[in-house]
This record gives structure tokens, sequence and C-alpha cells, in this order.
């Protein structure tokens, strides 16, 4: 392309614009550890630009710091309309809520437990699970005993409730 129709400025800001982060349009509940996390995240993402921004000639610090601002404007906008829900932790729970453990017996035998965040705390790693993920909205409301059907791409599987606690 000739350099005739590249305006200077468009070079200089190349790669810097990226493409915002969607936000949830659900309610922002969390948990008092998730709000924790977020300014967490927040803080730490603020340091890596304070620590990229010693760096400006780099095209790539240049574009990081392009990600970590959009970044940051996202945890942000998720902290200012965060939810807080208090729970008492270590306390049985009568029904399935938001920020409860639930333990449930699969149609094999096998147990789970899981604990119910919100949607930026949910870490299938850690057995948490988004509040509006399908295995939440199958077991809230619901109490112990209860068996629910949990709606799954490969396949339905029944769960039985076993324990439920904060």
């Amino acid at each position: 392309m000739s350099r005739g129709f590249v305006k200077e400025d468009d070079l200089e800001h190349a790669g810097t614009d990226v493409p915002e982060r969607p936000i949830s349009a659900s309610q922002n509940y969390v948990t008092t550890h998730g709000y924790a996390q977020l300014q967490q995240f927040a803080e730490d993402i603020e340091a890596e630009i304070k620590q990229l921004s010693s760096k400006k000639e780099s095209a790539d610090a240049i574009q990081k710091i392009a990600v970590l601002n959009r970044d940051l404007r996202y945890i942000a906008a998720r902290i200012e309309s965060a939810q807080i829900v208090e729970t008492t932790i270590g306390t049985i729970a009568e029904q399935v809520l938001f920020g409860t453990k639930v333990t449930v017996e699969d149609e094999n035998g096998e147990s789970h437990t899981y604990a119910i965040v919100g949607e930026d705390e949910a870490d299938i790693k850690s057995n948490t699970i988004s509040w509006t993920s399908p295995l939440a909205k199958a077991l809230i409301g619901q109490k112990v005993g209860d068996s629910v059907v949990w709606q799954r791409p490969i396949g339905n599987t029944v769960l039985e409730i076993i324990r439920i606690q904060y």
C-alpha cells in the first residue's frame, strides 16, 4: 500500500484498538471473597500498567497496556455493579442458594461438591460455578434429598442433593 494512504497517527496507534470485554446483563452477585478477588485483580493490573509505562517506546508494551487498560475498565465496571451477598460460612443451609456449597451424587454414585458463586469468580478447577450456569440453575431452590436433571450438551444427568452448607 502506498504511504500516501496511511496517516502517521494510524501507525503510532496500531494494535491499541482493543475491543471491550462484554459485560453480562445478569445481576452481578458476588461473594465477599469474590469481591476481594476483583479488587486484587484491579490492583495487579494497575501495577502491571505502571511497570510497562516505562517501556512506552516498545510496540509490545503499547499493545499490552491497551489490553490491560481494557481489562481494568471491565474490572472497574464489575466492582461498581457488584452486589455482595453475605453468607455465614460453615452453617447448614435448608435450600440451595447463591453462596452455598452443594454436594450432589450422580447416577454412578459419585459425589461432587460445587460452590455457587458470581460469574467472575467461577472456576471449575476449584469447583466453583456461576449462579447463571445450567448446573447452578438446576440446583438453586432445591433441598437435600431432591433430585434434579442437569441438562448438558453431552446428555442429561440426574443429580441427588446430599448436603447444602455455606
